[in-house]
């Protein structure tokens, strides 16, 4: 059995991460993805991706990595684009758009936002159509197959569901969870390559941070849209500035 740790929605909150980086080393697991969306809202953007380039086997693209790279004037861009440099916003924008293995004789297929893009929202209560579309492939996929197992970030909310007979998870996000005001990742184990049946598990992990220390951060850095960021990391709640 092989354990693969899932993170997901750093956005820049460097506390948090190194926090889950100590509890994944702990927990000695064999492979780390990052399922995107390592920068911006938060002022350690730059601090985040050099740590996910350096501790993860593989990292797939989020929203805020394509927006933040793509150049634009606005002003949450700017900022971060200038924070960032030339080369790490072209390591963004290199990002392969999906994670796609035979575990346990199942296809895991995982993605920031959906299999189609990486912009569509889609919630744990959202209807049943929808929640089975994340299990379809699409032309941005690297197999055109349907999955087994598909596990997303995204929304900033943890959790799993089998429908029809198939696994979909959500591994919550490190840097600004919107659930429960803890980093949030995930564990998955079973047989990395095989195609043969065996068990899969599934553990969802909680690992505390230094909250304040992370808003401290932010207050120094003069980062944009500052009060709705801090408001999240406090309250776990979407705060709309």
């Amino acid at each position: 059995m092989q354990k693969i740790a899932i993170i997901s929605d750093i956005h820049g909150n460097v506390p948090a991460l190194e926090a889950v980086l100590r509890d994944v080393d702990l927990r000695r697991v064999d492979r780390l993805i990052c399922l995107g969306d390592l920068i911006g809202k938060g002022p350690g953007s730059d601090v985040c991706v050099d740590l996910v380039r350096s501790h993860c086997d593989t990292v797939v693209m989020g929203n805020w990595d394509d927006f933040i790279a793509t150049p634009s004037d606005i002003d949450v861009a700017v900022w971060h684009r200038s924070l960032l440099g030339e080369e790490r916003l072209a390591y963004l924008a290199s990002l392969p758009f999906s994670a796609e293995f035979v575990l346990s004789g199942k296809y895991v297929r995982l993605f920031h936002a959906s299999p189609r893009s990486l912009y569509e929202r889609i919630q744990p209560w959202d209807e049943a159509a929808k929640r089975l579309s994340l299990f379809e492939a699409s032309e941005r996929c690297q197999e055109w197959c349907a999955a087994d197992v598909a596990g997303y970030g995204d929304i900033h909310n943890a959790y799993m569901q089998y429908m029809e007979g198939k696994l979909l998870f959500n591994a919550g996000s490190v840097g600004n969870p919107l659930d429960v005001p803890k980093a949030s990742y995930v564990i998955l184990e079973g047989q990395y390559g095989s195609g043969q049946d065996a068990p899969i598990d599934l553990q969802f992990v909680r690992v505390a941070y230094n909250i304040e220390e992370a808003v401290s951060q932010a207050e120094a850095s003069g980062m944009p849209h500052l009060e709705p960021y801090v408001r999240e990391l406090r309250t776990a709640r979407y705060a709309r500035s």
